[in-house]
C-alpha cells in the first residue's frame, strides 16, 4: 500500500503576481489542483507544511489527502516550481487522482547489491536516475530499488532485468540500460603509456 500524506489547503481567490507575491510573503504557497473532467480549483497550502512534506520524501511524485476546507481529495503532486536563487517552492500542481485509475510517476532509482565487476575493478556506471512508471495509486512506491549484485565487469542491466514491484509497470522499453559495469580508465591510460614505450624503444633499437 502507498503511503499518502495529509496536507490542509484553502481555496485562493486571489491573483496577479503581485497579490502571489503577497502571498508567499504571508507563509503560503499558490497551487492548483485539476484532473479529468473537473475544472481546475486554485488553492494554498502552508509553505513550512509543504517543505516539511517533501524534505521527509525521496522523490516530489507525493501521494497526499487534500483537505481543502473540509472536502477530502487524493491528489498526487504533478509539478513543484522552485525559486531559482532562494530554492523555496513558488507554486505547486496537483493531480486529483481515482484509486482505480492508474497514474504516472518518476521515481529515483535507488542502486542496491555487491556487484562482482566492482570488486574486479571496474566502475559501476549509473544511465539513469529516475525512471517514469504506472500503477494504481494505492501501489505507488517512494523509490524504485535496483540490485546490481550480478553485474560482471563489463556487463549491463536492462529494464527488462529489474524485478518491479507487484502493479508497477515501466513505460521505457526494456532493452533500455540502467547501469553497466565499465573497464575503469586508468587501465586505458597504462595500455596507451606501454604503446608509447614501446614505439620509443623501437625507435631506440633502430
Amino acid at each position: 500500500m502507498a503511503k499518502t500524506h495529509n496536507l490542509k489547503a484553502t481555496q485562493r481567490n486571489r491573483s496577479g503576481s503581485s497579490l502571489l507575491k503577497q502571498m508567499r510573503r504571508e507563509g503560503l504557497v499558490p497551487a492548483v489542483i485539476y484532473g479529468k473532467d473537473q475544472e481546475n480549483q486554485n488553492i494554498k497550502v502552508d509553505a513550512k507544511e509543504f517543505w516539511d512534506l517533501l524534505h521527509h520524501s525521496a522523490s516530489e511524485s507525493i501521494l497526499v489527502n487534500l483537505d481543502i476546507e473540509g472536502t477530502q481529495r487524493l491528489a498526487l503532486i504533478q509539478d513543484v516550481q522552485h525559486d531559482a536563487i532562494k530554492g523555496e517552492t513558488v507554486h505547486v500542481d496537483f493531480l486529483a487522482v481515482d484509486e482505480k485509475a492508474e497514474i504516472t510517476a518518476v521515481l529515483p532509482v535507488e542502486i542496491e547489491g555487491n556487484a562482482p565487476g566492482i570488486k574486479a575493478g571496474g566502475l559501476l556506471d549509473v544511465q539513469l536516475h529516475d525512471l517514469e512508471i504506472t500503477c494504481l495509486p494505492q501501489d505507488l512506491p517512494e523509490v524504485l530499488k535496483v540490485d546490481v549484485s550480478s553485474l560482471e565487469l563489463g556487463q549491463a542491466l536492462h529494464i527488462s532485468e529489474i524485478t518491479f514491484p507487484a502493479g508497477v509497470t515501466p513505460t521505457l522499453d526494456g532493452g533500455v540500460v540502467v547501469a553497466l559495469i565499465t573497464e575503469p580508465r586508468v587501465k586505458e591510460a597504462d595500455a596507451d603509456e606501454a604503446a608509447e614505450v614501446e614505439v620509443i624503444n623501437e625507435k631506440a633499437a633502430e
